[in-house]
């Protein structure tokens, strides 16, 4: 009996430690934005007390860095049913993985890469369509889990916004 009772805290112990370190969740944002669906499908992984942006944060040990998957796991897939201008970057409608130059955690850069499909670790910078700057801001908190947002800003206007740990940027998007 006493073998059992401590098979069942161990079994107990190691289960909550199991939960502390789940894997990302999965997460979706879309908009419709002049008629026309945009969605990103990501992995939002969560700050648990760690640094995540700058010299010596978590993504700094990515062996991409400073390109960051915007998100965990696979790498963040963008879909588009329209021509799109983000920033000032012309995005053709179709598919597209989406990453993030973040080696100033202050200035990020936006990155629509062609290639799809691949693991989130697996970046190759010929396959970029192109980079645009985002436009950053401070949030009054901690983000804890990481949040992306496709939203609508008028008729043919949207905006992106990705927010992490202390740091917010964001991007106009028109559709063409």
């Amino acid at each position: 009996m006493k073998t059992l009772a401590i098979c069942t805290v161990a079994v107990l112990l190691s289960a909550g430690h199991v939960s502390a370190q789940a894997p990302s969740p999965d997460a979706t944002t879309s908009a419709t934005i002049g008629g026309k669906a945009l969605t990103i499908k990501y992995s939002a992984p969560s700050v648990r007390g760690r640094q995540i942006f700058g010299a010596g944060g978590l993504i700094s040990n990515d062996p991409n860095y400073p390109v960051w998957r915007a998100g965990a796991n696979s790498a963040t897939a963008f879909h588009t049913d329209a021509d799109l201008l983000i920033g000032n970057l012309s995005v053709p409608k179709g598919d597209y993985t989406i990453y993030a130059l973040v080696e100033d955690p202050n200035n990020w850069q936006l990155i629509i890469n062609k290639q799809t499909g691949q693991w989130g670790l697996t970046y190759d910078q010929k396959q970029d369509l192109g980079r645009v700057k985002m436009t950053m801001s401070k949030p009054p908190a901690l983000i804890e889990r990481y949040k992306m947002t496709l939203s609508s800003t008028g008729a043919s206007t949207g905006k992106l916004q990705l927010e992490w740990e202390q740091h917010i940027a964001s991007v106009a998007i028109t559709v063409k």
